[in-house]
């Protein structure tokens, strides 16, 4: 593991020792890699969501239907059970 030496504000100092002491963190450093894989899981899942926005975007207008017709469609692509 990559050692690092950061310096926090005092406001930050107190909520990263907070979260140490309230919660299921050994240390200060392990709450600060969880933070930073809730940031890399969070990046990727707005990295996922523009993704398909873009792909929907791209697929161009929907076919007008009526309510009936796209009930049917909906229906016609479930699974039989």
């Amino acid at each position: 593991m990559a050692r690092q030496s950061i310096t926090l504000v005092k406001q930050n100092d107190d909520w990263l020792k907070k979260q140490v002491a309230e919660y299921e963190f050994a240390s200060k450093s392990e709450a600060v890699n969880h933070l930073i894989r809730q940031a890399r899981n969070q990046e990727a899942y707005y990295d996922f969501v523009r993704m398909k926005i873009e792909i929907g975007e791209k697929s161009g207008f929907a076919k007008k239907q009526s309510r009936e017709e796209m009930l049917a469609e909906f229906k016609q692509n479930l699974p039989n059970v």
